[in-house]
């Protein structure tokens, strides 16, 4: 017999959850946490502490707004979407203040290679230290996959600035890090 899907399961949980059932939002908590966790540590310039403050407060506002969750997408989708707008609001409230770029002591030991290791700390330095919007541009597209369309939406802006934002994105990362890059 195959497996039944996350999504199968998260159905039954998300209508539970609707209902005010913590268990079965402690499950789907479970389930996306490593996902939005991740999303929102790229957004927030891998500041882990802060990265863990937007976590709770995208689940604290999925809890509080699962009762008009209308199933037009799977509920990861809308959780996602969920987690990368109260991101995108602490950019926006924190407006161009400089981000705290995180010691080495923060960074999870992947079993990498120090030549390996260095090389992603060194990258995710130089994202950190970009202006938010870029960044939130440059993570949005190029590390979670989206479209313009889309990030103009979630970002207020139009497609062209969109696109112009992570070509300066790019072109700023290329010059902390070097031509090679």
């Amino acid at each position: 017999m195959p497996p039944v899907s996350s999504a199968a399961h998260d159905g039954d949980d998300v209508r539970a959850a609707a209902a005010g059932d913590r268990r079965a939002f402690q499950r789907l908590y479970a389930l996306h946490v490593g996902r939005v966790y991740g999303a929102l540590h790229r957004l927030a310039g891998y500041d882990h502490a802060r990265a863990e403050d937007l976590t709770q407060d995208a689940f604290i506002r999925a809890w509080q707004k699962l009762p008009g969750f209308r199933h037009e997408s799977s509920f990861g989708t809308w959780l996602y979407r969920l987690a990368v707008n109260v991101a995108l609001m602490d950019i926006r409230a924190r407006g161009a203040d400089p981000v705290r770029v995180v010691d080495d002591e923060h960074l999870p030991d992947s079993g990498e290679t120090p030549f390996c290791a260095a090389e992603r700390h060194e990258l995710e330095q130089a994202i950190g230290r970009l202006p938010p919007r870029a960044r939130a541009v440059l993570v949005l597209h190029d590390i979670e996959g989206w479209r313009h369309e889309d990030i103009g939406d979630e970002l207020g802006m139009a497609v062209g600035t969109s696109k112009a934002q992570l070509h300066r994105a790019r072109q700023l990362l290329r010059k902390t890090l070097g031509e090679n890059a």
